[in-house]
């Protein structure tokens, strides 16, 4: 379903801590959004997946109760340094019509509600570069969105390092 002319059309970026999320922010930015875009087309939505202090922990039983607040407000600080440094990255950039967003939950689910949430276009996701193996057992974001978001999705490599 198209966006009517007037409204412009939601692309979800999908930002972590890593290097690699903060470049496919960079990259969705300078091309599709950079003031050299005279009449970008899309209204960002940047979203980060905040780990529950649960799954992050995954313990239970004895002293789990008191080790949750702990982990809890550290996983807060550590999502709004992400979500500070995509705010510092658009302002620098002088891109104004984006919202943010922290979200608790797993990545690949989290950024597949955003995508029904806001009806997006095209969802962003940068790559780990991880190998089959890492891929494997840890599972992979971007191949899980790729499969399951109802939208296009964008899979932006960091490019590798000049030697």
């Amino acid at each position: 379903m198209a966006a009517p002319a007037s409204e412009k059309q939601v692309m979800v970026v999908g930002v972590d801590e890593s290097d690699c999320g903060v470049h496919a922010l960079e990259w969705t930015v300078d091309h599709f959004l950079a003031p050299s875009i005279p009449h970008p087309p899309f209204k960002l939505v940047v979203v980060h997946a905040k780990p529950s202090a649960s799954s992050a922990v995954g313990l239970v039983g004895p002293g789990a109760a008191e080790v949750f607040p702990i982990v809890d407000a550290d996983l807060k600080k550590r999502a709004a340094r992400v979500v500070e440094k995509a705010k510092d990255l658009c302002a620098s950039k002088s891109v104004h019509d984006v919202t943010f967003e922290v979200v608790e939950g797993d990545p690949r689910n989290v950024l597949c509600d955003a995508v029904e949430k806001h009806h997006a276009s095209i969802l962003v996701v940068g790559s780990h570069g991880y190998g089959a193996i890492k891929r494997a057992v840890l599972g992979s974001v971007s191949d899980y969105c790729a499969h399951h978001a109802h939208c296009t999705v964008m899979i932006v490599k960091k490019p590798k390092a000049k030697h």
